[in-house]
């Protein structure tokens, strides 16, 4: 199976492991600028060169001696689950992707039918019930995570230990996880770990966020959007990521950790 979803350096400073929707088109181009003195022009995902990922088939031998004989520092970084798959909604199902169409074709038209989603559109300002809209989009993430159906689940909203295991099940090992909540914090720990071809100044990064400006904003504050069904779905779904990473799943509201994630713990029940 390899290493999916794993990006290296080109002078293998760091190793990542990308989760969907967890800041991770910031981290791509701060590793891309580490390298080269310069930010990728245009999305990171979008990079075929100047970055190694496991998805360009040349990149694949190289990060899988990496990761299996640790050569280099490896992280990832996780977010709140409660805003993480509230913002899969407003940006892959409520929004218009950068090409200027619905994400994944007819899955929004799918939605609508078979869940009775509204979504709204830019002519209307996307005008529609947010919160009976995301809770019926609950219903179906957790029918594709639970069952496969109508479709496999999704990157964006399948759950995060999902992600992370595949790199400790084949024979990978992180030095740290941090938290999207504390971002720069967390940034600067693999920073001060590592030598780069080029310093970076986190202070002096641009936000990079390619779903900015899409579609709808939120309107809400995040616990609106969850009554005790909806709450008892959240963790059906991401009971492992509240545990492992330390969210407060009793306060939808409280977005920041807990606790610090325990890599020992970690490693030991994702390795299974």
């Amino acid at each position: 199976m390899g290493f999916p979803g794993t990006w290296m350096t080109e002078s293998e400073s760091v190793v990542y492991r990308v989760v969907p929707k967890c800041a991770c088109s910031s981290i791509g181009q701060i590793m891309f600028y580490s390298d080269h003195g310069q930010f990728f022009d245009g999305d990171i995902h979008d990079s075929t060169t100047g970055l190694h990922k496991w998805s360009q088939e040349e990149s694949q031998k190289l990060i899988e001696r990496n990761v299996k004989g640790h050569k280099s520092y490896a992280f990832t970084c996780v977010r709140n689950p409660y805003a993480r798959i509230l913002s899969s909604f407003f940006d892959k199902i409520a929004g218009i992707q950068r090409n200027g169409k619905r994400y994944r074709g007819n899955l929004v038209p799918q939605l609508i039918q078979k869940y009775g989603i509204e979504v709204g559109s830019p002519e209307d300002d996307f005008a529609f019930d947010q919160v009976k809209s995301f809770r019926r989009f609950l219903l179906f993430a957790r029918d594709t995570i639970r069952w496969r159906r109508p479709m496999e689940p999704d990157i964006h909203w399948s759950a995060m230990s999902g992600h992370i295991s595949t790199f400790i099940v084949n024979g990978g090992r992180y030095d740290q996880v941090f938290f999207t909540e504390k971002f720069n914090e967390g940034m600067q720990r693999v920073l001060d770990h590592i030598e780069t071809p080029h310093p970076v100044d986190l202070n002096a990064i641009p936000k990079f966020n390619e779903s900015e400006g899409h579609g709808p904003k939120r309107a809400h504050k995040v616990s609106d959007y969850f009554d005790d069904l909806s709450r008892h779905l959240v963790w059906e779904i991401y009971k492992k990521d509240f545990q492992l990473f330390k969210y407060d799943f009793d306060d939808p509201d409280n977005k920041f950790p807990i606790g610090e994630v325990d890599l020992d713990e970690m490693h030991a029940k994702l390795g299974d």
